[in-house]
């Protein structure tokens, strides 16, 4: 028999993927692949290690608009530690529980089983189609406009926004959709990359194969601040420079936070 916090932290997240604003049939999966028995054991998972080894302090939740929404946060820690954390801050903490959608890279599906998998946890592939399909159902989506520029960057450049993409803005003027800034302090800290080895990336046909001090994550505390939500009008379809505009808006509110979370955080494990 399962340890008895085991148990209820288990039963903890059925009843709150059961609160959930989710659109499941008989069988229990929604449009795009979600099984809510898969999500439920996976974020158990993701669960004790954002209670238990990172020891996740998420701020700000109750920033979370009802309805439709992008996440939108900086990215790093070599792999997509950060992103987990993110999501199940949303499930266990947020009133009502709010799933996140992850816009996933599109080489992600080519690694063998993970693309069923990404499915059944309620990721997509990061398509515009996808992306407008989940945000007018009214679904929470995430996403990180650094990319692999973010996740993968060396220790060095720790802390320090990389160029972000434009497709985010574009999908949030298109579908009305507020946008939530998400800024994540301990992140960096759990994997300290020394370079990027990238005859071995280009051979396992990814986007980059970082070069790490530790093989499992280190225990750093993680900070997890929501900001209020940001509206924007105009044309999806304007020049670059124009959406840019607005998109360094979003950057510049989470650089702030994320300067202002460095300065509050008292050590990197505590």
């Amino acid at each position: 028999m399962a340890p008895r916090f085991l148990r209820e932290l288990n039963h903890e997240i059925r009843d709150r993927l059961a609160k959930a604003p989710l659109e499941l049939n008989s069988y229990g999966y929604d449009p795009w692949g979600l099984n809510v028995d898969v999500a439920r054991r996976t974020m158990l998972t993701f669960a004790l290690f954002y209670k238990y080894y990172f020891r996740v302090k998420a701020y700000g939740l109750e920033n979370l608009p009802r309805g439709r929404m992008l996440v939108i946060a900086n990215h790093a820690g070599q792999i997509a530690i950060d992103a987990c954390m993110i999501g199940t801050a949303t499930v266990l903490e947020a009133d009502p529980p709010r799933p996140l959608r992850g816009m996933g890279e599109y080489w992600l599906p080519t690694l063998p089983f993970f693309n069923v998998f990404m499915a059944r946890v309620g990721g997509v592939v990061g398509t515009p189609k996808n992306c407008i399909d989940i945000l007018e159902h009214g679904e929470a989506v995430i996403a990180f406009p650094e990319g692999v520029r973010g996740m993968n960057k060396p220790f060095r450049e720790r802390y320090k926004l990389q160029e972000f993409g434009n497709g985010f803005m574009r999908l949030a003027l298109q579908t009305n959709t507020p946008i939530v800034p998400v800024a994540v302090v301990g992140s960096e800290e759990q994997a300290p990359s020394l370079g990027n080895f990238r005859p071995l990336a280009h051979l396992l046909s990814m986007p980059a194969f970082p070069i790490v001090l530790n093989f499992f994550p280190l225990p750093t505390r993680y900070h997890i601040y929501f900001g209020a939500p940001m509206e924007f009008r105009g044309n999806p379809n304007d020049e670059d420079e124009v959406i840019v505009k607005k998109v360094e808006q979003v950057k510049g509110r989470i650089h702030d936070m994320i300067q202002r979370g460095l300065r509050q955080r008292r050590s990197i494990f505590f």
